[in-house]
């Protein structure tokens, strides 16, 4: 076996490299995370048209951009890793992977490579495609976007391996992703700014595990957070990761659900 292989870093990447192969060969998988993402914002452009934006000082680009971004993350990672755990779990390659050299962490950290890497590379592409189309602003506050997309990808993936712990089948992927796939799409200020919804109700659907994500990267091109707004978002995003990382831990089964 190569040295480089033996590695931390480098058995992962064999094993990302491996798993991308599979993933290219699943062209449902590839449809859903590449185009999905990539159409579902512009579908919302004549509803948040119709928004009254103004009062908030957003506009339309400010709204589908983190949209955008969040639906990236939703369906490229989240949705995919959940798909991808549950699949390699119930075929027992995950099992076969922890009799080899590989630990638990590199090889849910290396099967969730390629998802990271697409979402990551799909949110850059999203991000120039709503500047040109949608006459976005400059950003006034970059790193505050820049952190809430580093953030949102690590916190979609631990909990895309959470949710597979309570996912039986591939098929079941599509039931048990819905909770936080439409619950970050109304309440995570995907579909409707949290800047838009009464005090209260905003209050809560700010602590949901996406609406950090949204908020750092809305507030990187508005400039309107202040740091200790934006502090509150960031640990809200961690606090998540966390607990999910916990439930994969204390959950999480490597031998098929039967």
């Amino acid at each position: 076996m190569n040295g480089a292989v033996t590695t931390p870093g480098g058995r992962m990447a064999a094993l990302a490299r491996a798993e991308l192969t599979l993933f290219g060969r699943s062209r449902g998988s590839v449809l859903t995370a590449l185009l999905v993402p990539l159409a579902l914002p512009f579908t919302l452009r004549s509803a948040t048209a119709e928004m009254d934006l103004a009062e908030a000082g957003l506009t339309v680009g400010l709204v589908l951009l983190p949209a955008s971004i969040g639906f990236s993350l939703l369906f490229a990672v989240y949705g995919t890793l959940v798909a991808v755990y549950t699949s390699r779990r119930e075929e027992l390659v995950l099992k076969r992977l922890r009799t080899g050299e590989l630990r638990d962490a590199e090889i849910m950290a290396g099967a969730a490579l390629p998802a990271v890497v697409t979402g990551l590379a799909q949110s850059l592409l999203l991000v120039a495609g709503c500047a040109l189309l949608l006459d976005l602003p400059t950003p006034q506050a970059p790193h505050l976007a820049v952190l809430g997309l580093l953030l949102g990808l690590p916190l979609c993936a631990a909990l895309a391996a959470a949710t597979s712990a309570m996912t039986r089948t591939v098929e079941s992927a599509q039931v048990t992703t819905l909770p936080l796939v439409f619950g970050s799409m109304i309440g995570s200020g995907i579909a409707v700014p949290l800047e838009l919804l009464p005090d209260r109700v905003a209050s809560v659907c700010e602590l949901l595990p996406l609406s950090p994500v949204i908020t750092l990267v809305r507030g990187g091109w508005t400039g309107s957070l202040s740091g200790f707004e934006a502090l509150g978002a960031a640990a809200t995003a961690l606090a998540w990761t966390g607990v999910a990382v916990f439930a994969v831990r204390r959950w999480f089964r490597w031998e098929p659900r039967r």
